[in-house]
């Protein structure tokens, strides 16, 4: 099961980056069809939809200081100045990854990788800037909120932070609402035969595979079990 997503309009389907199984990791929504194992499920009808835990913003940190050491050094300080400040200002965390969602620490900082920026003497690496969406925060609130953060970060030297693209989303964990996501689908299943009468039965399939998810609002975020049944005679 697994999860980021762009500032845009209703229901977006996500991609994982890994295989199956990402766990109780944190993980972006995007807008993106997900497919795993060469399979493209089309979103059901039935699943939960909910809050997202995570705003996310990605940011460029560039830099075009023509000594190399010292651009990377500014960059590098750059960064550092940030992580710090996000310690000293409440709602707001650092993290990495393209899907998978890890904390970005003074300990792991320098493991981010710098790359060419167009020139030979510019480089530019990039990390996560996160907020958590409260109770009663809408997607412009978020944004604000990290916009000022970004405002506040104070390069160094000839170094440059900047947000790159669209607001994103993530959630913690997917997998922990399967069985609530298998109980709306049942329920259902049930509502559909009965209406049918006693002499017919549900045949399901899917229900095995791993939680996705899709976007369904700038805040809301759609998990599903790639399911799909029938209603059948019962033998």
């Amino acid at each position: 099961m697994r999860f980021v997503l762009g500032l845009a309009a209703a229901l977006l389907v996500i991609e994982p980056a890994l295989g199956q199984g990402v766990g109780g990791d944190e993980v972006i929504v995007t807008a993106k069809r997900r497919e795993a194992d060469d399979y493209d499920a089309s979103v059901p009808v039935i699943g939960l939809r909910r809050t997202a835990d995570f705003a996310v913003q990605e940011v460029v940190v560039s830099g075009d200081t023509r000594d190399p050491d010292k651009r990377h050094a500014e960059i590098y300080e750059t960064i550092k100045g940030a992580i710090e400040l996000a310690a000293k200002r409440g709602g707001i965390e650092l993290a990495t990854g393209e899907m998978v969602v890890e904390p970005l620490t003074l300990a792991n900082y320098r493991n981010l990788i710098l790359k060419n920026d167009g020139r030979p003497d510019s480089e530019r690496t990039s990390f996560l800037i996160k907020t958590r969406l409260a109770s009663g925060m809408d997607a412009k609130g978020a944004l604000d909120r990290i916009t000022a953060f970004i405002k506040a970060v104070q390069p160094v030297g000839r170094a440059e932070l900047k947000a790159n693209d669209d607001l994103t989303l993530s959630v913690v964990n997917p997998d922990q609402y399967r069985s609530q996501i298998i109980d709306l689908v049942a329920a259902d299943a049930r509502t559909t035969a009965q209406k049918l009468g006693l002499d017919y039965a549900v045949e399901a399939k899917g229900l095995d595979r791993p939680v996705e998810w899709s976007r369904a609002s700038l805040t809301e975020v759609f998990l599903y079990v790639p399911y799909s049944y029938s209603i059948v005679p019962k033998r």
